[in-house]
C-alpha cells in the first residue's frame, strides 16, 4: 500500500471531525436564536398584551373610586356657562382627580372616558394610572393650557384613536367641580423636542394665554417615539357639577 493511500482514511477522518464540530456549533447557535426569538415574542406580547390588560383592569378600579369620591352630578342636561369657570388647585402627584370624555371615541353604548392623574412620569403615572397631567401646566377651565399625556400603544393605550380627532370635536374633562367642554382647533404632527406644544399659549408661546386651552400629547406613529402627535382645543362652555352635565354628553352617561 502506498503512502497516499495510508493516508486517504486519515483526510476523511479530519474532515468529519470538522464537520461534526462545525455542525454542533451551528446547533448551538441555531437554538439560542430560536430561544432568543422566543423571548423577543414573549416581551412583544407582554408589551402589547398583558400591560393593556393590567392597565385596564386598574384604571377600571380608579373609575369606580373616583365614583365614590366625586360629588353626585344630576343625570340630566344642563345649560352651558360661558363666564368663568371654577378653577381646582392642582392636586399631589399620582392622584386621580378627573376623567377625559371623547364622544368620538364612543363605542356604540360604551362612552369613553378614563382617568386623569396629576404627573406624567412613567412609572408611577403614564404606565399604570394612564393619562397624565403636565406639572405647572393649567388645571381644567383656567387660563393657560391644561396639558394631557397618554400611552398610543401599551398600558392601557388611552391616546389610540387621537389621529381620528376632527376639528369642532368635543373634549369634555369632569372633576369634582364641574365639566369642562373643549373643542378641537388644531391637530399637528411634531418632533419630541419642540416641546412649546404644552407653553401656556400654545398657538404664540412667546405671549401670555387669554383663552382656557388642552392639548393632548402622544407618541406617533404607532410602535415608535420618533415622532409627536398633537391635538389643540379651546374651552367653549362648561356646566357646574350640581346642575347635571353637558349637552355634549347627553344623559346616562
Amino acid at each position: 500500500m502506498t503512502t497516499a493511500e495510508t493516508m486517504l482514511p486519515v483526510r476523511h477522518q479530519r474532515r468529519r471531525r470538522r464537520g461534526g464540530v462545525g455542525s454542533m456549533i451551528l446547533g448551538v447557535v441555531g437554538e439560542l436564536l430560536i430561544t432568543a426569538g422566543l423571548l423577543l415574542g414573549l416581551f412583544v406580547a407582554w408589551q402589547l398584551w398583558w400591560t393593556d390588560v393590567e392597565a385596564g383592569q386598574l384604571q377600571n378600579q380608579l373609575s369606580e373610586t373616583l365614583d365614590t369620591e366625586l360629588p353626585t352630578s344630576p343625570d340630566v342636561v344642563a345649560d352651558p356657562q360661558v363666564e368663568a369657570p371654577p378653577v381646582a388647585l392642582a392636586p399631589l402627584d399620582a392622584t386621580t382627580f378627573g376623567r377625559l370624555w371623547v364622544p368620538r371615541w364612543d363605542n356604540g353604548d360604551n362612552p369613553y372616558n378614563k382617568t386623569i392623574s396629576q404627573g406624567t412620569d412613567r412609572a408611577t403615572v403614564l404606565d399604570v394610572l394612564g393619562i397624565g397631567h403636565y406639572e405647572d401646566t393649567a388645571m381644567p377651565g383656567e387660563i393657560g393650557n391644561f396639558a394631557l399625556a397618554g400611552h398610543r400603544q401599551s398600558h392601557g393605550k388611552p391616546f389610540y384613536d387621537v389621529t381620528s380627532l376632527q376639528i369642532g370635536d368635543d373634549l369634555v374633562v369632569e372633576t369634582a367641580e364641574a365639566w369642562y367642554v373643549y373643542k378641537v382647533t388644531t391637530t399637528d404632527i411634531v418632533a419630541p423636542t419642540q416641546v412649546d406644544v404644552i407653553a401656556p399659549n400654545p398657538t404664540d408661546p412667546a405671549t401670555q394665554p387669554t383663552v382656557a386651552s388642552i392639548t393632548l400629547t402622544t407618541c406617533h406613529p404607532l410602535f415608535s417615539t420618533r415622532e409627536r402627535f398633537i391635538v389643540h382645543g379651546e374651552l367653549s362652555s362648561w356646566v357646574p357639577r350640581d346642575a347635571g352635565r353637558p349637552a355634549e354628553l347627553g344623559t346616562g352617561v
